[in-house]
């Protein structure tokens, strides 16, 4: 799952990084406004975290003008001003979430986890089928009750797929969606995680259909 960070103190922002990098999250990162408005209308991101405070153009005008524009990814916004109105307005400007600086970072992580299995219409956190069972809240994933080691890459692939689990995605979507702004990831890198993930997880998990993209059925 991709997700865009907009965030300008370079600490908590290094902070955030590496606690969604260990969950298998992408993470672009934008350091100000201007930047963060254009990768937020630009690029397809699962989930996106906003600090209200950015340099050259706050929060709130880049929320309105993402959701006037029809961006729809799920928005979580950061803010070190904790007056109710502050709140009611990132709300009323089409945030999903709020969280008020200081924060401790396992609380950001939970409400990440919580608003992704939202967005795919999920409410367990624990996805189980054909013999396979991933949890969301960790990453860990076992076959047979017996757990299987994966990389972050393989990470990132699965949980996307298991997020939009009863839908065809294609090649291309699953690139743009496990690999981050600056990458160039090579045009047969998808199909080898899916080769790998159905050594380590067996083969009747992921469906390929041929020339169209894969699916993890739902029934």
């Amino acid at each position: 799952m991709r997700i865009l960070l907009a965030e300008d103190e370079p600490v908590l922002c290094d902070q955030i990084t590496k606690l969604l990098a260990a969950e298998g999250r992408i993470v672009d990162v934008a350091r100000d406004g201007e930047e963060a408005c254009f990768l937020g209308a630009t690029e397809p991101y699962d989930m996106i975290i906003l600090d209200i405070g950015l340099p050259i153009r706050d929060g709130t005008s880049i929320l309105k003008e993402w959701r006037s524009n029809g961006i729809e990814a799920p928005v979580l916004i950061l803010t070190a001003r904790d007056g109710w109105s502050d709140r009611v307005d990132g709300l009323d400007a089409g945030a999903d979430d709020y969280m008020t600086k200081p924060f401790h970072l396992p609380e950001l992580a939970a409400r990440v986890r919580a608003t992704l299995r939202r967005q795919s219409g999920r409410t367990n956190p624990v996805f189980e089928r054909s013999g396979v069972a991933f949890d969301t809240r960790s990453g860990r994933v076992t076959v047979g009750g017996v757990p299987v080691d994966l990389t972050a890459q393989e990470v990132a692939v699965l949980s996307y797929l298991i997020h939009n689990a009863g839908r065809l995605i294609s090649r291309t979507e699953l690139s743009e969606h496990v690999y981050s702004y600056d990458s160039d990831p090579d045009s047969n890198t998808i199909a080898v995680f899916i080769n790998r993930l159905r050594n380590k997880l067996g083969p009747d998990l992921i469906q390929t259909i041929r020339g169209r993209g894969y699916i993890i059925d739902t029934a």
